[in-house]
């Protein structure tokens, strides 16, 4: 590689060599910490410092976040049953829909602090920190600190990553392992070591036991490159692949060999499959089904609704979905940058040797790597026509801030030769058009701030390219560049982290037009989700004035502004967002009453009255189950409240196929749940009272299930009006002496 600037003339001098030794193979750590620069260290941790404290400012007033998880990690607190199993209620009736692995380090945390948000969220938070911490190693070794620093500043600013890490869904740990995967590898390609190959192959198993088979999603790229780059015997090499496919195998299957061997009549149900299998789950729901959009139990029992673009009910797909109205500004602001600076690298390094002959030839290595990591699980996210939300995008974010970091640093060296010249101006005036364009689409959002990002990165760009610039100046334009092209994605952090996000679904940033509806979005309903074709009326106009009425986020596209449920909806009228939520600045919604969560509280949850709480408390320590509810986020809102034990009839949202109805006869005959919570615990939006949950009556497989438990108790059992919520005293049939059958 020809560098036409003097060395002392860039930024990126520290690229650390990979100097090969007598027997042909690299040097190690030694080289890679050579001559570190004084000012390294001072930033490498101001970033961190600046990192966490993006992430845990303000933390607390997401509360408990997805109180579905939430829910999760108090019973895996209380019960190592269900910490083991993930289930949802220390009663241990039925599993969250995913493994458990994201849920350890938050159970963990409030098994030793105490139940609260923070307790909850704040190993969130840490992830995030640690995947800029194992980002900044990664891209360090073989581009040097001014590169690693970049691409670590450019991860912690990316708006989805700073709405996930801190927030309790799996994506976080997912995108922490993905990254740890990545750094393996590339260590592995270094010397073809087959330590760090094995140490991947941990990695991506623990990952399975995080979010399924996501977390497959990288491997064939990742497998090639060392296939075909490790610089040692092909027999070897591919032995190395199936060592660390072995330890892969053991580190995620352990797990799932123990729940598939345990006695289904002493564990829980295993939530979101309609046969009680966690395989099942795995190869439906949270795998095929994902891909062709026929997940089991999802609307219409098995089949998503028409949609446009081929996209079924989950929007249009495409390659240009992640750029789209309601993703881009999540993710793309710099995946322009990062697809330039990808195919830059790669032609850069061409003619390099095998990975570790040379500099060049890791340089080369690491861009296939972490570039056929973003390729597919773009080209995925981009053609999926089963359940898809926008949070999904941050297993993207580390891949995007590495390129954008080895880019850059490749291109700033290069940037004597015209050519290099010209694609690093090019890709910082695309990036901030780019930037101009995600601004504009959130109608009154900062107006001045996408001029300024436009013409100071147009102007950096032509000074960057039209001059031969002394250091000094070259530098200045180029910082100016920087700042351009980050404004954006710094804007929508702050005002994620200065607002409260609740609920199943959540977005980073503003609302913008043109998005495709409210939190209906992908709501999962009879075992699925919501597509967004099925949100409620009105769900699609909210703006800012709506947005603070509905719970969760700011800007009413999130919201449900008062609309109506749809057909078949559990909701009834009135679907005001997440009642008792909180506004844009975190003030409390009450406009709704006592309900909420959107369709009668399955989104969001039901907001549980003090009155209701110190009901199901009395006497819980007599029963296995304080009270039962249908849907797992109203049992979460009551257990989350009480601290007792609430089962979740028919799982997420009542369309599991558990209990049976015979099932939780037999539960009630042995005096082992006390109250049933039924209508009345959820209100509908503008004081109109919503329709009861029917038990996921419309939905999908099980949803006969709750359905025909719920007419049961209604049958059998006097309710009661306690706090708002209707209670069912589930120890006093109205026969007075004893549970029917």
């Amino acid at each position: 590689m020809t560098t036409a600037v003097p060395p002392m003339d860039s930024p990126f001098p520290e690229r650390a060599p990979t100097v090969p030794t007598a027997q042909g193979a690299t040097a190690d750590a030694s080289t890679a910490t050579a001559g570190r620069p004084r000012w390294e260290r001072p930033a490498y941790v101001a970033l961190l410092l600046a990192t966490a404290v993006l992430l845990l400012w303000n933390l607390g007033a997401n509360g408990y976040a997805n109180s579905f998880y939430s829910a999760a990690v108090q019973a895996g607190s209380e019960s190592w049953k269900a910490f083991f199993f993930g289930s949802s209620d220390a009663g241990n009736s039925i599993t969250v829909d995913k493994p458990p692995a994201a849920l350890w380090p938050m159970a963990l945390s409030v098994r030793l602090f105490g139940l609260g948000g923070w307790q909850i969220l704040v190993p969130q938070a840490l992830m995030g920190v640690g995947t800029t911490a194992v980002l900044y190693a990664a891209v360090r070794r073989h581009f040097g600190p001014a590169a690693a620093l970049l691409s670590g500043t450019v991860f912690a600013l990316t708006p989805v990553a700073a709405l996930m890490f801190r927030f309790n869904n799996p994506d976080a740990l997912l995108a922490l392992l993905m990254t740890v995967t990545v750094y393996c590898v590339l260590r592995a390609l270094d010397g073809a070591h087959t330590k760090w190959l094995v140490w991947a192959g941990v990695a991506v198993g623990f990952a399975f036991l995080t979010k399924t088979l996501q977390a497959f999603v990288i491997l064939p790229p990742l497998a090639l490159v060392y296939a075909v780059c490790a610089p040692t015997r092909l027999r070897r090499r591919l032995g190395q692949l199936l060592l660390a496919g072995a330890a892969m195998v053991v580190a995620g299957g352990w797990w799932v060999a123990i729940v598939e061997l345990w006695p289904a009549s002493s564990r829980p149900y295993i939530g979101g499959s309609q046969n009680n299998s966690f395989l099942e789950l795995t190869l439906g729901y949270n795998g095929l089904g994902r891909i062709n959009g026929n997940e089991t139990g999802s609307v219409g029992g098995g089949a998503s609704p028409g949609g446009g673009g081929g996209g079924g009910g989950w929007g249009e797909t495409g390659i240009d979905r992640l750029f789209s109205a309601n993703i881009g500004g999540q993710i793309s602001w710099l995946l322009p940058a990062a697809l330039v600076m990808l195919v830059a690298g790669l032609v850069i390094t061409w003619r390099a040797r095998r990975a570790a002959d040379s500099l060049e030839g890791m340089a080369r290595a690491a861009f296939l790597v972490w570039g056929g990591a973003l390729l597919i699980t773009a080209l995925v996210f981009s053609y999926m026509q089963g359940i898809f939300h926008e949070y999904y995008t941050v297993a993207l974010a580390p891949f995007v801030a590495a390129l954008v970091g080895m880019g850059a640093a490749m291109l700033w060296e290069e940037r004597g030769s015209k050519a290099a010249a010209l694609t690093l101006s090019g890709t910082l005036a695309l990036t901030a058009w780019w930037s101009y364009v995600l601004l504009g689409r959130s109608t009154g959002y900062l107006p001045w701030l996408r001029w300024t990002v436009l013409v100071a990165g147009l102007l950096a760009a032509a000074l960057l390219f039209g001059a031969r610039l002394g250091r000094r100046f070259a530098l200045g334009a180029a910082g100016l560049g920087l700042a351009a092209a980050l404004a954006g994605p710094l804007a929508y952090c702050l005002t994620t982290v200065d607002s409260t996000r609740g609920g199943s679904i959540v977005t980073a940033g503003p609302a913008v037009a043109g998005g495709r509806g409210g939190m209906g979005m992908g709501m999962r309903f009879g075992g699925g989700e919501l597509p967004p074709g099925m949100a409620p009326q009105g769900a699609q106009q909210g703006g800012p004035q709506q947005g603070q009425q509905g719970g969760g986020q700011q800007g009413g596209a999130r919201q449900f502004p008062g609309g109506q449920g749809g057909q078949g909806f559990p909701g009834g009228q009135g679907g005001q967002g997440a009642v008792g939520g909180r506004g844009a600045r975190g003030t409390e919604n009450s406009a709704g009453g006592p309900g909420g969560g959107g369709f009668g509280g399955l989104l969001g949850g039901a907001k549980a009255s003090k009155e209701a709480t110190a009901a199901l408390r009395e006497d819980a320590g007599k029963y296995t189950w304080a009270a039962a509810a249908v849907g797992a986020q109203n049992a979460a809102s009551y257990q989350l409240a009480s601290g007792e034990p609430v089962m979740p009839i028919g799982g997420f949202n009542g369309s599991d196929p558990s209990p049976t109805l015979a099932r939780f006869q037999e539960y009630v005959r042995s005096g082992k749940i006390h109250y049933f919570i039924g209508e009345g615990a959820r209100t509908g939006g503008e004081g109109q009272t919503g329709q009861a949950v029917r038990g996921g009556q419309g939905g999908g497989p099980g949803g006969g299930t709750s359905s025909a438990i719920t007419s049961w108790i209604q049958a059998n059992y006097r309710s009661t009006t306690v706090g708002g919520a209707t209670l069912y005293d589930l120890t006093a049939p109205l026969n007075g002496t004893s549970a029917p059958s």
